[in-house]
């Protein structure tokens, strides 16, 4: 297992980890969080190859996929960067990728009624805007989960927040600071439920935050 206890908060600069080889060619994995090697609870970072792809395969237990790079595509359509979908529980598809693409990739995590699939392109989406030049877009709601891409200037200000459901954040661009340290893009962060912190904006920073969900997770014990 890795990083499958959710009440330690974990940091993982993408950027240095190893790319580790999937089943199938031209598929690279960098692992954040894993219950099993190939089933159960997963996060990570994916790499296509131009022109690899996976055989069709179903999801269980649900797939939410960022992409970060590129164009990931399936029978469904093809998803540029600045993508966001969710393919629910059961979903079947055999993705693939003619140019090559960087995904982040969360598996079997869905709650087992949330059975709505999306994809939103997040450049042509509406954005909230909030104090100090800071806006948001509100990606996806169920129960206590929310999903949502944040923007916030370099001028803004830090703002003291809990998280009492814990708290996934992935740096998209720019710096991000808090109490605890520095996190450049590529930056993964997981913070447990009932932590706190007051992040701000070293660079102008995009990041795609998902909060309230860890409350819901089985934990299966400390790694």
């Amino acid at each position: 297992m890795l990083n499958m206890d959710f009440t330690q908060r974990v940091v993982s600069d993408t950027h240095a980890l190893a790319w580790v080889p999937s089943p199938k060619p031209g598929v690279w994995r960098k692992p954040l969080a894993r219950e099993e090697a190939e089933r159960g609870h997963a996060t990570s970072i994916v790499r296509y190859d131009a022109g690899a792809s996976f055989s069709g395969h179903n999801h269980p237990g649900g797939e939410e996929i960022l992409v970060l790079q590129g164009t990931f595509s399936d029978e469904t359509g093809d998803f540029t960067a600045g993508t966001y979908f969710r393919n629910p529980l059961g979903f079947r598809h055999a993705p693939f990728s003619k140019e090559g693409c960087l995904i982040l990739v969360k598996l079997h995590q869905f709650q087992s009624d949330d059975e709505k699939r999306l994809a939103i392109q997040i450049e042509q989406g509406t954005w909230i805007e909030v104090q100090h030049g800071m806006r948001y877009q509100l990606l996806h709601q169920h129960g206590d989960e929310q999903v949502a891409v944040v923007e916030a200037p370099a001028s803004a200000p830090g703002i003291p927040h809990s998280h009492p459901g814990g708290e996934e954040i992935y740096v998209m661009k720019g710096v991000l600071k808090d109490e605890y340290g520095t996190y450049p893009a590529g930056t993964w962060l997981r913070q447990p439920p009932g932590s706190s912190h007051c992040p701000y904006a070293v660079e102008d920073v995009r990041l795609w935050v998902k909060s309230g969900h860890l409350g819901t997770q089985t934990n299966p014990g400390t790694p």
